[in-house]
């Protein structure tokens, strides 16, 4: 899949552009995740998949990079946003092992850490089973995706 951005856009309430994400959205404080909405949304798109991902974690798996925080899909296609701490949707398997939202926290001394919110248009609804983890989630809907954006913010662990 390429990573081609396009015209679609996302935003939160929660944190500017490369902004610092606050503690309230972080595994140091109550862990909920950001308010997002997206506009500019592409004719066609009949479904959304939304994850978060920290390129900047030690390597986890072979083959895999980074930390994956947050894997949602199954949103419907006239969606154009989520509530703060919402667990609507299909709930995908973080990197903890957990399903659903599980906020920024890098290990200790490790520094700052880019986290980018993914947001994926898709042409249709695959019927995925609720639980998978990001990279099979990708592998599905690849075929699938005719837009896809980001939203990046910074945590640093206090």
């Amino acid at each position: 899949m390429g990573l081609a951005l396009s015209e679609m856009q996302l935003a939160s309430t929660a944190f500017e552009e490369a902004g610092m994400i606050p503690a309230r959205h972080s595994g140091e404080g109550p862990d909920v995740s950001p308010a997002l909405t997206w506009t500019k949304v592409p004719d066609g798109t009949e479904s959304f998949a939304v994850f978060c991902h920290d390129p900047d974690a030690p390597l986890i798996t072979p083959g895999q990079y980074g930390f994956v925080h947050w894997v949602l899909y199954g949103i419907p296609g006239n969606v154009r946003s989520l509530d703060e701490g919402s667990t609507m949707y299909v709930q995908g398997t973080n990197d903890f092992g957990t399903a659903g939202y599980a906020g920024p926290m890098p290990p200790p001394g490790h520094g700052t850490h880019r986290y980018f919110f993914w947001l994926l248009a898709l042409r249709s609804h695959p019927a995925l089973d609720p639980g998978l983890g990001l990279w099979s989630v990708l592998e599905a809907v690849e075929p699938e995706v005719i837009a896809m954006n980001r939203r990046m913010g910074c945590y640093r662990r206090r």
